[in-house]
């Protein structure tokens, strides 16, 4: 908490910020307002909703610091950039930005906010450093009135998935943080605003597209379907490459790729994956500054399933699709502290020596385990366990009568 204890005004937000984070590490099931103002001793939840509504401190200037201090371990001039979106299922029409949308949490339409991550993929780690929420056109950027209901901030428009990758991407250039690659998947792949940026700014880039996408080839002369020129492929051409470890070993595939530069002296190419036991197909378009093998290709493909097990982890131990907030500033303010909560023990696991061949190296999983045994471990006497169960059951009976009546009322 020490590298962001000069981002908030008073000593009493710094003091409940630090024991919000301490809850999200813990083993706290539901990492709501409610469930961590109990484990940290509060006799409401006043303190904890304030935190993230009205208390004085800056979101985004934290989510800076918490960037810094991962650059700091895991900084690498190879890392890669993995862009991603990942949906929080919510009820209601209330909470910002949430409508009836695809979300791959679900696998199908459902009724979500969608929020969109930068996360940084080096060689010793790997961690979210940013965030943005998807604000739909239609049925939020076209209604001011409910923009201004859930506090969106009055210069905030409208913008597309990759939009908001390519803000990320160019705050991470300013801030000089150490990368040499980004991928995506075809979402960002799509977009060709995002490529020109990227080359612009002499970034290499691996972004995945449809299978409707057409390239040139022969030097810029034809244009043909990748799908179509993947069947012309010899077989001898495809290349058995292994993108990073897996749950059940390496991740091994065969790979083929094909010069798209039109001009002398330009290095892209298309990339194309192929399934050893189905024979499924992705493809991928490819730019670099300079000349690359294809195995550099192969690692930065591959590095994008990292930010897809990120948001996994991240639900799965600090809780960031567990907020119960509805507005813009408690959104960001809730996910903001998640990822500080997630750098914890990123750098924690980082700074671990490298075990011998007897032993896996520590799990982040692992090492939120051991935390919560040796140092975050809590015994609240029997009054403050029993003082919480009556004041829960006494809101939810409030909230009943009051959800009874506004039926009536209709």
């Amino acid at each position: 908490m020490t590298r962001v204890a000069d981002r908030f005004v008073r000593a009493e937000p710094r003091r409940t910020a630090g024991q919000f984070v301490e809850g999200l590490l813990s083993r706290v099931e539901r990492k709501t307002c409610w469930s961590l103002a109990e484990r940290a001793g509060h006799d409401d939840p006043q303190a904890m909703q304030r935190l993230l509504r009205t208390a004085v401190w800056d979101a985004d200037a934290v989510r800076d610091d918490v960037r810094a201090w991962l650059i700091e371990h895991l900084g690498h001039p190879d890392a890669v950039l993995a862009t991603d979106e990942t949906g929080f299922l919510k009820k209601g029409m209330c909470s910002v930005g949430v409508q009836r949308q695809y979300t791959g949490t679900a696998g199908r339409i459902e009724n979500s906010q969608v929020g969109v991550f930068l996360a940084y993929v080096s060689p010793l780690g790997r961690a979210l450093i940013d965030r943005r929420l998807y604000l739909p056109e239609t049925t939020w950027c076209q209604q001011p009135e409910r923009l201004a209901a859930a506090g969106v901030p009055d210069g905030v428009g409208f913008a597309t998935k990759p939009a908001l990758a390519r803000q990320m991407i160019a705050a991470a250039l300013d801030a000089e943080i150490p990368f040499g690659w980004v991928t995506g998947d075809e979402v960002y792949g799509a977009d060709p605003g995002l490529r020109a940026d990227l080359e612009h700014r002499g970034i290499g880039y691996v972004l995945a597209v449809g299978c409707d996408r057409r390239v040139a080839v022969n030097d810029g002369r034809t244009l043909i379907r990748v799908d179509e020129l993947a069947e012309r492929i010899p077989t001898r051409e495809w290349q058995r490459h292994s993108c990073g470890p897996g749950a059940k070993g390496p991740r091994d595939y065969l790979w083929a790729w094909i010069t798209t530069a039109a001009r002398p002296g330009e290095y892209r190419w298309l990339l194309i994956r192929r399934n050893r036991t189905t024979g499924e197909l992705a493809f991928y378009l490819c730019w670099s500054p300079r000349p690359v093998p294809l195995h550099t290709l192969v690692t930065v493909a591959g590095s994008r399933w990292s930010i897809e097990e990120l948001f996994q982890t991240g639900k799965g131990q600090v809780g960031l699709d567990h907020y119960q907030v509805r507005g813009w500033t408690g959104w960001h303010r809730f996910i903001t502290l998640a990822m500080l909560a997630l750098a914890v023990l990123t750098i924690l696991a980082a700074q671990q020596p490298d075990p011998d061949s007897e032993i896996i190296a520590l799990t982040v999983a692992e090492i939120r385990r051991l935390l919560n045994a040796f140092v975050l471990a809590t015994s609240p006497p029997p009054e403050h366990t029993l003082h919480w169960s009556i004041w829960r059951r006494t809101s939810q009976a409030r909230a009943r009568r009051s959800h009874y009546q506004r039926r009536q009322a209709k």
